[in-house]
């Protein structure tokens, strides 16, 4: 405000003075008349579009790789289009509207935009998006429904979708800076079965030190082989990139991994934001904050995620067990259908931990979850 005090003061003095001066000048009026209008960008809320004239444009299949408030970045072959929301468009009840990975039709605005152009102008739509095809599957994580919008004691659980139509889910973690923690990819490897996609376990900085033997005995006596490599040295990325290729897949870890240093190793000119970890607690800091897809060199490609220093699982207790493939195995010989294998007398999995069968590390990986769903659920 201090800057503009007393501007309207010195605008009449100068036109007085420029008036006195017998100066040629144009009316205020006439010079507000030739001044072009300003080109305004509209914000992605206008670009919603109704039905009306739709039939007429020429419709294409594409997918979604980018969200923004009230549209999506869809790519058709090799272009990438901005494209809003038609009035009609309705998803699936119970499900996000868009998520990145999404196969969408879409009515083709500009035509002219499919013409080798790289570029997105941010001004105007390209096409508006009317439907979308069903998820083959669905990444997400739950969240609290919190925030000024939702009532302030609505405790309930909603999923947000990360990313859909995916075939792998890479989980990469670290032996050093930070520490390995296998409870977190125990986790992981439960979204991995519960969304069906075939889990891939990357221990990365592997130059700072080699993870224990043990470790990877304990993942490998429940099926998840893992790859070790280093993105600083190249070791191992060259059996990485064989794995991922001609599949669509998602990366997951803790903050700090080296998840977009990976990234920036086998996607020539991937050119993902990287940040050092905290030396202070060894957490890494989030350098992603959405879900970023880049192409494979081979084939196939690789979406980038957030950071996740922690992870939330929302299912009922009673189904935790399922997902422990040595603890399936023995729950039909408990004595009781619905033991949770804690405490139960006759518990075929009790027994098992007693003789060395079941690794106590994946038992009490068991416990410490089943207590987070004891929590979540009162």
């Amino acid at each position: 405000m201090a800057r503009r005090k007393g501007k309207s003061q010195r605008r009449i003095k100068d036109w007085h003075q420029r008036y006195h001066a017998e100066e040629d000048f144009e009316p205020t009026e006439a010079t507000r008349q030739k001044v072009t209008r300003r080109e305004v960008k509209l914000p992605p809320r206008e670009l919603s579009v109704g039905a009306e004239g739709l039939d007429d444009l020429p419709r294409m299949q594409g997918m979604v790789t980018g969200q923004f408030p009230g549209g999506a970045v869809v790519r058709i072959g090799e272009d990438e289009l901005l494209c809003g929301i038609a009035g009609t468009f309705r998803a699936p009840e119970g499900s996000s509207v868009l998520a990145v990975g999404d196969l969408v039709s879409v009515a083709v605005t500009r035509p002219q935009h499919l013409d080798g152009r790289k570029e997105i102008d941010k001004d105007r739509s390209d096409g508006v998006i009317l439907e979308r095809q069903p998820r083959r599957t669905v990444l997400c994580r739950p969240q609290p429904r919190s925030g000024k919008r939702r009532g302030e004691y609505d405790t309930d659980v909603f999923e947000k979708v990360i990313a859909v139509n995916m075939d792998a889910l890479l989980i990469v973690a670290s032996t050093r800076q930070p520490p390995l923690r296998v409870g977190l990819i125990d986790r992981f490897l439960i979204i991995a079965d519960r969304c069906e996609l075939a889990p891939l376990l990357v221990i990365n900085k592997t130059d700072l030190s080699p993870p224990a033997p043990r470790i990877l005995e304990d993942f490998g006596s429940v099926g998840v082989e893992a790859i070790l490599c280093s993105a600083v040295t190249g070791n191992g990325l060259r059996k990485l990139t064989k794995c991922l290729a001609g599949k669509r897949s998602v990366m997951v870890g803790a903050s700090g991994v080296g998840k977009s240093t990976l990234i920036n190793a086998i996607v020539p000119g991937a050119d993902a934001a990287t940040r050092e970890v905290r030396m202070k607690d060894e957490r890494g800091r989030h350098t992603t904050s959405s879900a970023v897809i880049y192409d494979l060199p081979g084939g196939g490609m690789v979406v980038d995620t957030p950071g996740l220093r922690e992870l939330g699982i929302h299912l009922d207790p009673a189904e935790l067990p399922w997902y422990f493939p040595e603890f399936e195995a023995l729950a039909g010989e408990c004595k009781f259908r619905d033991c949770a294998h804690t405490h139960e007398p006759d518990c075929a999995v009790l027994s098992a931990l007693e003789r060395g069968e079941i690794l106590p590390r994946r038992y009490q990986s068991y416990l410490n979850i089943l207590d987070t769903l004891g929590e979540n659920a009162g």
